[in-house]
Protein backbone atom coordinates (compact mmCIF):
# COMPACT_ATOMS: atom_id res chain seq x y z
CA UNK A 1 0.00 0.00 0.00
CA UNK A 2 3.25 2.45 0.40
CA UNK A 3 3.83 2.79 -3.75
CA UNK A 4 0.29 3.41 -4.01
CA UNK A 5 -0.56 6.36 -6.79
CA UNK A 6 -2.78 9.17 -6.98
CA UNK A 7 -4.01 11.10 -9.49
CA UNK A 8 -7.08 13.54 -10.79
CA UNK A 9 -9.55 11.13 -11.21
CA UNK A 10 -11.94 10.32 -14.07
CA UNK A 11 -11.39 13.16 -16.62
CA UNK A 12 -8.37 14.35 -15.07
CA UNK A 13 -9.96 16.85 -12.49
CA UNK A 14 -11.89 18.47 -15.56
CA UNK A 15 -15.03 17.73 -12.93
CA UNK A 16 -18.36 19.41 -13.70
CA UNK A 17 -21.72 18.98 -11.93
CA UNK A 18 -25.51 19.40 -13.33
CA UNK A 19 -28.54 19.80 -11.57
CA UNK A 20 -30.94 17.87 -13.86
CA UNK A 21 -34.84 17.81 -13.54
CA UNK A 22 -36.97 14.51 -12.43
CA UNK A 23 -38.81 15.08 -15.77
CA UNK A 24 -36.03 15.80 -18.08
CA UNK A 25 -34.82 12.99 -20.30
CA UNK A 26 -33.41 15.07 -23.20
CA UNK A 27 -30.49 16.91 -21.06
CA UNK A 28 -27.91 14.34 -19.91
CA UNK A 29 -28.71 12.59 -23.75
CA UNK A 30 -27.53 15.65 -25.83
CA UNK A 31 -24.96 16.44 -22.85
CA UNK A 32 -22.82 13.29 -23.83
CA UNK A 33 -23.07 14.13 -27.34
CA UNK A 34 -20.77 17.18 -26.59
CA UNK A 35 -18.55 15.93 -23.93
CA UNK A 36 -17.85 12.24 -25.47
CA UNK A 37 -13.70 11.30 -25.49
CA UNK A 38 -13.56 15.08 -24.33
CA UNK A 39 -11.85 13.46 -20.90
CA UNK A 40 -14.56 15.97 -18.82
CA UNK A 41 -16.16 14.23 -16.27
CA UNK A 42 -19.37 15.94 -15.90
CA UNK A 43 -21.46 14.53 -12.63
CA UNK A 44 -25.49 14.99 -12.31
CA UNK A 45 -27.83 15.35 -9.84
CA UNK A 46 -31.52 14.94 -9.87
CA UNK A 47 -33.86 17.69 -8.11
CA UNK A 48 -37.52 16.96 -8.17
CA UNK A 49 -39.79 18.48 -10.36
CA UNK A 50 -43.72 18.52 -10.66
CA UNK A 51 -44.51 17.18 -14.86
CA UNK A 52 -47.18 20.18 -14.96
CA UNK A 53 -45.12 23.09 -15.90
CA UNK A 54 -46.70 26.19 -14.06
CA UNK A 55 -45.38 29.51 -12.33
CA UNK A 56 -46.07 27.68 -8.92
CA UNK A 57 -44.26 24.55 -9.61
CA UNK A 58 -41.26 26.05 -11.42
CA UNK A 59 -40.93 28.45 -8.39
CA UNK A 60 -40.76 25.65 -5.79
CA UNK A 61 -37.63 23.89 -6.94
CA UNK A 62 -35.84 27.19 -5.33
CA UNK A 63 -35.75 25.75 -1.97
CA UNK A 64 -34.98 21.90 -3.43
CA UNK A 65 -32.14 23.07 -4.65
CA UNK A 66 -29.67 23.05 -2.16
CA UNK A 67 -30.01 19.70 -0.82
CA UNK A 68 -29.40 18.14 -4.80
CA UNK A 69 -26.64 20.48 -5.07
CA UNK A 70 -25.06 18.87 -1.34
CA UNK A 71 -25.33 15.43 -3.64
CA UNK A 72 -23.14 16.53 -5.66
CA UNK A 73 -19.36 15.63 -5.19
CA UNK A 74 -16.38 18.48 -3.97
CA UNK A 75 -14.42 21.01 -6.17
CA UNK A 76 -16.04 20.96 -9.14
CA UNK A 77 -15.20 23.92 -11.48
CA UNK A 78 -18.63 24.73 -12.38
CA UNK A 79 -22.51 23.71 -11.91
CA UNK A 80 -25.27 23.82 -13.99
CA UNK A 81 -28.83 24.08 -13.42
CA UNK A 82 -30.42 22.68 -15.80
CA UNK A 83 -34.17 24.58 -16.15
CA UNK A 84 -34.60 27.63 -18.29
CA UNK A 85 -37.81 28.55 -17.04
CA UNK A 86 -37.27 28.00 -13.87
CA UNK A 87 -33.99 30.00 -13.98
CA UNK A 88 -36.60 32.56 -15.07
CA UNK A 89 -38.85 32.42 -12.29
CA UNK A 90 -36.48 31.96 -9.65
CA UNK A 91 -33.85 34.48 -11.05
CA UNK A 92 -30.24 33.64 -11.91
CA UNK A 93 -29.30 35.10 -8.88
CA UNK A 94 -31.49 32.98 -6.82
CA UNK A 95 -29.96 29.66 -8.54
CA UNK A 96 -26.66 31.37 -7.98
CA UNK A 97 -27.76 31.91 -4.15
CA UNK A 98 -28.85 28.61 -3.48
CA UNK A 99 -26.50 26.21 -5.17
CA UNK A 100 -23.37 28.18 -3.35
CA UNK A 101 -24.89 27.62 -0.26
CA UNK A 102 -23.96 24.12 -0.41
CA UNK A 103 -20.86 24.68 -2.95
CA UNK A 104 -19.35 27.82 -2.03
CA UNK A 105 -17.17 29.63 -4.69
CA UNK A 106 -18.20 27.31 -7.46
CA UNK A 107 -18.90 29.02 -10.73
CA UNK A 108 -23.00 28.64 -10.94
CA UNK A 109 -24.51 29.02 -14.65
CA UNK A 110 -28.55 28.28 -15.79
CA UNK A 111 -30.05 27.67 -19.03
CA UNK A 112 -31.26 31.62 -19.71
CA UNK A 113 -28.05 33.37 -18.64
CA UNK A 114 -26.28 30.57 -20.91
CA UNK A 115 -28.54 31.40 -23.79
CA UNK A 116 -28.05 35.38 -22.96
CA UNK A 117 -24.33 34.73 -22.65
CA UNK A 118 -24.46 33.10 -26.33
CA UNK A 119 -26.96 35.65 -27.83
CA UNK A 120 -23.79 38.09 -26.67
CA UNK A 121 -21.50 36.03 -28.09
CA UNK A 122 -23.31 35.64 -31.39
CA UNK A 123 -24.23 39.30 -31.65
CA UNK A 124 -27.57 38.81 -31.60
CA UNK A 125 -30.30 41.43 -30.39
CA UNK A 126 -33.73 39.55 -32.18
CA UNK A 127 -34.51 36.39 -32.07
CA UNK A 128 -37.12 33.90 -33.16
CA UNK A 129 -38.55 32.06 -30.29
CA UNK A 130 -39.50 28.36 -30.10
CA UNK A 131 -41.08 26.88 -26.72
CA UNK A 132 -42.57 23.72 -25.52
CA UNK A 133 -44.51 26.19 -23.16
CA UNK A 134 -48.12 27.85 -22.51
CA UNK A 135 -48.78 31.36 -22.45
CA UNK A 136 -48.00 32.22 -18.40
CA UNK A 137 -44.52 30.54 -18.69
CA UNK A 138 -43.53 31.85 -22.60
CA UNK A 139 -44.76 35.28 -21.66
CA UNK A 140 -42.65 35.72 -18.51
CA UNK A 141 -39.20 34.22 -20.66
CA UNK A 142 -39.68 37.08 -23.67
CA UNK A 143 -40.04 39.48 -20.44
CA UNK A 144 -36.84 38.60 -19.13
CA UNK A 145 -34.89 38.09 -22.22
CA UNK A 146 -36.10 41.74 -23.15
CA UNK A 147 -34.78 43.15 -20.49
CA UNK A 148 -31.35 41.96 -21.18
CA UNK A 149 -31.55 43.26 -24.78
CA UNK A 150 -32.96 40.19 -26.35
CA UNK A 151 -36.07 41.26 -28.14
CA UNK A 152 -38.75 38.47 -29.53
CA UNK A 153 -39.40 39.25 -33.30
CA UNK A 154 -41.19 35.84 -33.63
CA UNK A 155 -42.52 33.53 -31.50
CA UNK A 156 -44.25 29.88 -31.83
CA UNK A 157 -45.18 27.37 -28.62
CA UNK A 158 -46.47 23.60 -28.71
CA UNK A 159 -48.29 25.14 -25.70
CA UNK A 160 -47.42 21.74 -23.79
CA UNK A 161 -47.75 22.16 -19.98
CA UNK A 162 -46.23 18.47 -19.10
CA UNK A 163 -42.70 18.50 -19.14
CA UNK A 164 -42.95 14.53 -19.76
CA UNK A 165 -44.38 15.23 -22.97
CA UNK A 166 -42.18 17.55 -23.66
CA UNK A 167 -39.43 14.83 -23.72
CA UNK A 168 -41.47 13.27 -26.96
CA UNK A 169 -42.02 16.18 -29.29
CA UNK A 170 -39.83 14.87 -32.44
CA UNK A 171 -37.07 16.57 -33.55
CA UNK A 172 -38.48 16.92 -37.21
CA UNK A 173 -41.45 18.90 -35.43
CA UNK A 174 -39.05 21.48 -33.69
CA UNK A 175 -37.00 22.05 -36.76
CA UNK A 176 -40.32 23.06 -38.85
CA UNK A 177 -40.89 25.86 -35.90
CA UNK A 178 -37.19 26.45 -35.86
CA UNK A 179 -37.47 27.09 -39.59
CA UNK A 180 -40.57 29.09 -39.50
CA UNK A 181 -39.92 31.24 -36.77
CA UNK A 182 -36.22 32.00 -38.69
CA UNK A 183 -37.85 32.83 -41.38
CA UNK A 184 -40.29 35.72 -40.00
CA UNK A 185 -38.70 39.84 -40.67
CA UNK A 186 -35.92 40.74 -38.49
CA UNK A 187 -34.96 37.65 -37.39
CA UNK A 188 -31.33 37.10 -36.89
CA UNK A 189 -31.35 33.56 -34.55
CA UNK A 190 -33.52 31.12 -33.21
CA UNK A 191 -33.45 30.08 -30.08
CA UNK A 192 -35.47 26.81 -28.75
CA UNK A 193 -36.31 26.59 -24.92
CA UNK A 194 -36.27 24.02 -22.75
CA UNK A 195 -33.71 21.63 -21.78
CA UNK A 196 -36.16 18.83 -22.34
CA UNK A 197 -36.72 19.55 -25.82
CA UNK A 198 -34.22 17.66 -28.02
CA UNK A 199 -32.48 19.46 -31.38
CA UNK A 200 -29.44 18.73 -31.50
CA UNK A 201 -30.69 16.43 -34.47
CA UNK A 202 -31.77 19.67 -36.14
CA UNK A 203 -29.88 22.43 -35.37
CA UNK A 204 -27.36 21.93 -38.09
CA UNK A 205 -30.15 21.47 -40.80
CA UNK A 206 -31.96 24.92 -39.45
CA UNK A 207 -28.59 26.67 -39.60
CA UNK A 208 -27.94 25.93 -43.01
CA UNK A 209 -31.51 26.11 -44.33
CA UNK A 210 -31.60 30.06 -42.37
CA UNK A 211 -27.99 30.65 -42.50
CA UNK A 212 -28.38 32.48 -39.07
CA UNK A 213 -27.15 30.68 -36.02
CA UNK A 214 -29.67 28.54 -34.15
CA UNK A 215 -29.02 27.68 -30.90
CA UNK A 216 -31.36 25.86 -27.92
CA UNK A 217 -30.92 25.71 -24.12
CA UNK A 218 -29.06 22.77 -24.21
CA UNK A 219 -26.54 23.56 -26.55
CA UNK A 220 -25.96 27.11 -24.66
CA UNK A 221 -25.93 25.81 -21.15
CA UNK A 222 -23.33 22.85 -22.07
CA UNK A 223 -21.40 25.83 -23.88
CA UNK A 224 -21.84 28.19 -21.10
CA UNK A 225 -20.85 25.65 -18.51
CA UNK A 226 -17.34 24.69 -20.11
CA UNK A 227 -16.94 28.16 -20.42
CA UNK A 228 -17.22 28.81 -16.85
CA UNK A 229 -14.85 26.32 -15.87
CA UNK A 230 -12.27 27.71 -18.21
CA UNK A 231 -12.30 24.22 -20.42
CA UNK A 232 -11.53 25.39 -24.51
CA UNK A 233 -14.20 23.56 -26.43
CA UNK A 234 -14.53 25.41 -29.73
CA UNK A 235 -15.97 22.40 -32.15
CA UNK A 236 -17.15 20.52 -29.45
CA UNK A 237 -20.86 20.70 -30.43
CA UNK A 238 -23.10 21.73 -33.10
CA UNK A 239 -23.94 25.16 -34.96
CA UNK A 240 -22.01 28.40 -34.73
CA UNK A 241 -21.77 28.67 -31.33
CA UNK A 242 -19.63 26.13 -30.61
CA UNK A 243 -17.56 27.82 -33.43
CA UNK A 244 -16.79 31.08 -31.58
Amino acid sequence: MGNVMFDGGAGGGRRLGMIVLSTDETLEYEARQVLEGRGVNLMHSRIESHPTVTPSSLKAMAELMPESARLLPAELRAIAYGCTSASVFIGPDGVERQVQSVQSNVPVTNPISAVIAALQALRVKRIGLVTPYTAEVAAPMRAFLADHGIETAQELSFGEADDRQVARIAQRSTLKAMLEVGRAEGVEAVFASCTNLGSFEVIDHAEDELSMPVISSNLALIWHLLKKAGIPATGWGPGRLFQI
